[in-house]
């Protein structure tokens, strides 16, 4: 097992060190979320409660993030008990959703579904995984955790300069609804600047109303009716039923050993698993000998990532409708298969999916002092999902659904009352059955990447988390051998790659934002890390 080191001095430059506390600890993507979190912590909550605290503030501080429309994953870490429980909080889509009415609204030779319309709306699980989160593992009410975000909402908040950027660039998504514009651009049709104050006076009333009236509220009364009401009048496919019938779905993990600790994921429908194949590949080498973030480190990193994920989007989806072969995926033979397909020499220039058979988001992680930990991510999938807010609700739908496959041979294609393959993954770390970190990424395919490339600057190259954190990334683009490094990664390192077959699009693009939170094993004290390609920071007491 190598030693990690939990007090190396930051080696990236000026940089932030990791935060240090003893109480508790809560890390996010906006800094008023974590003090909400924190003083949820304060007021007796435990680390669950604090955590949807956190959730439900980012909804108010980063709408195009987040939200009640949107879908959820936990993984729990239970001090009384001892066992990390995982929460699938996604949501289904329409029991109306056959391929034969996709097919009749969208035309036969459509081959995706569209994101920026009903179509791609799946039910919202949110707010049913926060409800379940806290009545099973948490002490306090819906009510008492929604507080803050419902007070910040009516009065307003200072919108944070990352933010600002993501909103004035996904402004345009926005002015194709009428709702959308209303709810979420100024008087004159912009996004609000840096420092602006922004209000949210109908996603207010919407928390308001879940927190007298709990998930029912949602799933059983006027909310549903509103989001229901608005699907019919706009052509798409919720029902009543859809609501009433959805409900979040406790899981056990699914973990890998790399370098002799766990890494813990949720199983599919999430794509947790790509991180966990990439990893058991990557422990066919001692990268600790290559270097961190060397022309041969990269490749590997990028060929295994490469190979994994290929696999995930051909083999995750529902569970309930298709046999997703999860132990033959993290196996150890097929590990050493797959790494027998990486090349050092040359880049895969065609990558497809293996044979393991025989034949913007948010992520926040807490902690308390009894032991408790989270690791939660909270989705609208795109910037802004859909585009779509319904009517005076502040609700913005989540295009979750277009990630559905229309092929029929394919296991994830479309079909009533089924969970499609997703992307958000929190993910654990554990050291002798107790919980050593907890941490996540946010951004689609990137996230399984940041987790890959933390994992590593953590365990092989002994970084501290925020070193981790803001080390140079890479970025698989997703197809043949595209890829795009961050520009602090030496130019003799893209030269290299580039002669083994890698396209190097450049060093623009979204790289991913992390979270982090260890628990030191020799002083039971917390450090967290937050990443400074966003707005957010940890924040303990």
């Amino acid at each position: 097992m190598l030693k990690l080191s939990f007090d190396q001095p930051n080696r990236f430059g000026p940089s932030r060190s990791p935060v240090m506390s003893k109480q508790g600890m809560v890390v996010s993507s906006q800094p008023l979320a974590s003090l909400a979190g924190v003083e949820i912590l304060r007021e007796g909550g435990n680390a669950v409660d604090a955590a949807v605290a956190t959730a439900a503030m980012l909804n108010v501080l980063e709408p195009m993030s987040t939200g009640v429309g949107g879908d959820a994953f936990a993984l729990i870490y239970e001090a009384s008990s001892g066992t990390v429980r995982g929460l699938n909080a996604s949501g289904r889509s329409p029991y109306a959703a056959t391929l034969e009415e996709y097919r009749r609204r969208l035309g036969t030779g459509v081959k995706e579904i569209p994101s920026n319309n009903l179509m791609a709306v799946t039910v919202p699980g949110t707010v049913d995984g926060w409800a379940t989160a806290l009545e099973t593992c948490g002490r306090m009410s819906l009510a008492e955790v929604l507080a803050p975000a419902i007070r910040n909402a009516e009065k307003g908040f200072p919108v944070a300069p990352q933010t600002a950027i993501t909103w004035t660039e996904w402004q345009h998504a926005l002015t194709q609804h009428l709702d959308s514009l209303r709810t979420w651009l100024l008087s004159d049709s912009r996004a609000p600047r840096p420092g602006e104050i922004f209000q949210s006076p109908s996603l207010a009333g919407t928390l308001r109303l879940i927190s007298e009236g709990g998930r029912d509220a949602f799933y059983r009364g006027p909310i549903a009716e509103a989001i229901v009401r608005f699907s019919e009048q706009h052509g798409g496919l919720l029902s009543l039923a859809d609501f009433s019938e959805h409900s979040a779905t406790w899981v056990d993990p699914i973990s890998v050993n790399y370098r002799g600790y766990e890494i813990l994921e949720l199983p599919p429908n999430g794509q947790g698993i790509v991180a966990l194949e990439a990893m058991q590949i990557l422990a066919q080498d001692e990268l600790a000998g290559v270097g961190h973030n060397t022309p041969d480190t990269i490749h590997l990193e990028i060929e295994a990532l490469k190979l994994a994920l290929h696999d995930s989007k051909q083999y995750v989806t529902d569970p309930d409708f298709s046999d997703v072969p999860v132990r033959e995926l993290l196996s150890l033979e097929y590990a050493r298969k797959q790494r027998a397909e990486i090349s050092l020499e040359r880049a895969n220039r065609q990558p497809v999916p293996g044979s393991p058979k025989p034949g913007d988001t948010v992520y926040l992680c807490a902690a308390d002092a009894e032991g408790n930990v989270v690791s939660f991510i909270n989705s609208i999938f795109y910037p802004w999902g859909t585009g779509i807010t319904v009517s005076d609700t502040g609700i913005v739908l989540q295009n979750r659904g277009s990630s559905f496959s229309l092929d029929p041979n394919h296991p994830n294609c479309i079909a009533p009352h089924k969970r499609t393959r997703h992307t958000i993954i929190p993910a654990m770390m554990m050291e002798g059955g107790k919980p050593l970190m907890s941490f996540g990424f946010v951004g689609g395919d990137v996230q399984p990447q940041g987790q890959v490339q933390f994992l590593c600057n953590v365990i092989d190259f002994g970084m501290n988390l925020q070193d981790a954190l803001d080390a140079p990334r890479w970025r698989y683009e997703g197809a043949g051998a595209s890829i795009a490094l961050e520009a602090l990664i030496p130019n003799s390192s893209w030269q290299n790659l580039t002669n083994r077959g890698h396209e190097i699009t450049g060093s623009g693009g979204f790289f991913g934002g992390g979270q982090a939170l260890l628990i030191h094993p020799g002083y039971g004290t917390f450090q967290g890390g937050s990443d400074s390609r966003r707005d957010g920071c940890a924040i303990g007491y």
